[in-house]
């Protein structure tokens, strides 16, 4: 029972995650959202299986594929849907957008588009926690483009270093924008092996499975509260839509039908279905149950941004440095 409770909140997770996003994919060309989105559908399991192990005082830094990071770490859905709307409802006042969500509450540190960037902003984070004596974890969310940089070494390092409590979690997609990993990177380069010589310890998910995820992760995430020290976690996944904007159909066809198919195969909405059927978990009244629950939530997030206020001239300027007492 408790295992079949543990598996429904996460399959409720990764469902409500999806229908979102499908939300904000079909309500774009209303133009009421006016910033760019980059959507995580098919990528949801990562976010959720990671998230479900962190405590609420454990902190998450994210990039620009940021609203299913955002979510199952807790953030404000009304205030998410807002600052998509540019209102002042929203969670960086209508003045960040899709990709710069943040929630302390939630301990959502940031969101930040530039690639890479999150690496050493969540490094810092964690070094903070240290000299302060926190013992807080990290978890730091980037793609596969992002390994490319160089302050991706030179943060592993200084977290290797120093024994920082951070998670390394890497998004493999395959893609960086529309180059594949074959225009990128040579085939005997391992994301993970790379960890392990600046010494890291490391490990490769060869399959977003939503549970393999959870359960791999919990183990991670225990290892290092118990030994404060960094660890790096590659999980590969597919992001079924295109990298920027709503479409869910390839228009560009830099991507082959074939491979499109195979990752459709492995969506974890529908083989966590087919999971949680089998083990007798789940039914069809559940799934109906959490699907009209969801959608009064998304419904009520949406009336809540087109009703909140574009933010005024003297919004400008607040926010802009951080106040030292």
């Amino acid at each position: 029972m408790k295992k079949r409770n543990k598996y429904l909140k996460l399959f409720y997770e990764i469902l409500r995650i999806r229908k979102i996003e499908k939300s904000i994919a079909s309500n774009y060309d209303k133009q009421n959202m006016r910033c760019p989105v980059h959507l995580s559908i098919g990528q949801e399991s990562i976010a959720v299986g990671i998230c479900r192990n962190l405590l609420k005082s454990d902190e998450v830094v994210t990039a620009h594929r940021s609203h299913a990071h955002y979510l199952a770490k807790g953030g404000n859905l009304r205030e998410m849907i807002a600052e998509l709307h540019g209102k002042v409802g929203g969670c960086a006042k209508g003045k960040g957008g899709s990709m710069h969500l943040m929630d302390l509450k939630a301990n959502v540190v940031a969101a930040v588009p530039i690639v890479g960037s999150t690496i050493p902003i969540g490094v810092g984070k964690a070094w903070a926690n240290k000299l302060k004596n926190k013992k807080k974890l990290v978890v730091i969310f980037f793609g596969d483009g992002a390994t490319e940089e160089g302050v991706f070494f030179e943060s592993l390092d200084f977290a290797s270093l120093h024994n920082l409590r951070v998670l390394f979690v890497c998004e493999n997609n395959k893609y960086s924008v529309y180059s594949d990993l074959s225009k990128r990177q040579s085939s005997n380069r391992s994301i993970t092996k790379i960890a392990k010589a600046i010494g890291i310890e490391s490990f490769k998910l060869n399959d977003h499975n939503l549970f393999n995820v959870y359960e791999k992760s919990k183990k991670i995430i225990n290892r290092i509260k118990k030994t404060s020290k960094p660890f790096l976690l590659e999980i590969d996944t597919y992001r079924q839509v295109e990298h920027c904007g709503p479409n869910e159909d390839d228009y560009l066809k830099y991507r082959s039908i074939s491979q499109i198919s195979y990752w459709k195969n492995k969506d974890q909405i529908e083989n966590s279905i087919k999971y949680l059927l089998n083990k007798n978990f789940n039914s069809k009244k559940i799934i109906h149950f959490y699907e009209k629950k969801i959608n009064k939530e998304v419904l009520e997030a949406f009336k809540f941004a087109l009703k909140s206020k574009y933010p005024g001239k003297k919004e400008l300027k607040k926010h802009i440095y951080k106040k030292v007492i």
